[in-house]
């Protein structure tokens, strides 16, 4: 999990724990659909099961704290499409069908549904799985019973009626899960830290304060000419990457002689996060100044301000209700979204995005 772990401390999983969870629960899926009539070859489970296996392949260390740094512009999925293409290439188009599912290429959309979709099996096996490494029991979903009300009606992945409350228990424990454990103010100020670590070493090379050996293993990003595709050299060593080479950077660089850098890795190294207020509203030009006068002249630096005083924005949107949303199948074979089951949720206002602002600054100019 990542930077979650600086505020549950027993929030452990890799991506490869949750790769092969993830599979598992696709295996069950199957199991589950079979069982109910849906005919699906072994050529097709068998591509379900590798399109689920790899669907985060594409992510790098500390996930999307670092992707926006080492590969701006390159979105992961970007990423994973990508390495998928390669491996079909070495495995002579072996992964032809897998690629289709993951893509949604394939006519039959049930499969590309439960590798992504609005209860993907990717969802399924974090949220129970993070419920429980961070004892944050509000999501603690019913995975077995979701699983069991899952059906296919013209290729579309539908849920039986009957299971409609497991279903509204799993919206809601995503977007409690989303504001108590993934956006949750302390691991959003870690990975603000994160990223304007990285980006204070990418600027002192910019500046040519910081000379760069080729030996360096951000020496290919911060070179990068940025486009939708990677050179494959440059892909095998961004997927050779993990946590621990970051962490092991962050060390060094408590060390650096630039104060703005080896400060800000101190602070995640030491755990002296800044402080993180959240708001409904923008923060206004004056409270941000307000924060940055409490630094001074910093040394007669005041361009590194925006490293330590800056505001933004984040925003979850739990339900969505396009031609991707959540459908029923009742007892006389009709298809409904569920908007029209619940008549108690405003599922408008469910589906809106919900944004908050944050305003992250010093808690004291001792903490720098």
């Amino acid at each position: 999990m990542g930077l979650s772990s600086l505020v549950y401390p027993g929030a452990h999983h890799t991506r490869f724990e949750h790769a092969l969870g993830a599979m598992h629960i696709m295996q069950k899926a199957i199991a589950v659909l079979e069982g109910k009539g849906v005919e699906i070859s072994k050529a097709e489970q068998e591509a379900m099961q590798i399109a689920v296996l790899l669907h985060d392949i594409g992510h790098g260390p500390f996930s999307h704290a670092t992707e926006n740094i080492l590969l701006q512009g390159v979105h992961h999925e970007k990423i994973s499409l990508q390495v998928i293409a390669l491996l079909n290439t070495n495995l002579d188009g072996q992964l032809d069908l897998a690629y289709q599912i993951f893509t949604n290429q394939y006519p039959r959309k049930f499969m590309h549904q439960l590798v992504s979709g609005q209860v993907d099996l990717d969802r399924l096996d974090y949220l129970k799985r993070d419920s429980f490494y961070t004892g944050v029991t509000e999501g603690n979903i019913n995975t077995d019973r979701i699983l069991a009300m899952m059906n296919v009606h013209n290729e579309e992945l539908v849920f039986e009626v009957k299971g409609i409350h497991s279903l509204e228990k799993f919206l809601l424990a995503r977007r409690l899960m989303y504001w108590q454990v993934y956006l949750h103010k302390t691991s959003l100020a870690a990975e603000l830290l994160l990223i304007k670590t990285l980006g204070r070493f990418k600027d002192l090379i910019s500046s040519g304060s910081e000379q760069l050996a080729s030996s360096h293993f951000l020496y290919p990003f911060f070179k990068l000419n940025t486009t939708n595709t990677l050179d494959e050299s440059i892909l095998r060593h961004y997927l050779s990457l993990d946590d621990t080479d970051i962490y092991q950077l962050l060390k060094s660089w408590q060390q650096h002689p630039d104060l703005v850098l080896s400060r800000l890795s101190k602070q995640l190294i030491q755990r002296q996060l800044p402080k993180i207020k959240m708001s409904d509203i923008p923060f206004t030009q004056e409270q941000i100044d307000k924060k940055r006068i409490r630094l001074g002249s910093f040394e007669n630096q005041p361009d590194v301000y925006n490293y330590f005083v800056f505001e933004g924005s984040i925003s979850n949107q739990t339900y969505r209700s396009d031609d991707s949303q959540l459908l029923l199948l009742d007892k006389n074979n009709h298809v409904f979204p569920i908007s029209k089951a619940i008549n108690y949720l405003d599922f408008k206002q469910f589906s809106a995005p919900l944004t908050k602002y944050y305003l992250c600054y010093p808690k004291s100019i001792n903490s720098l």
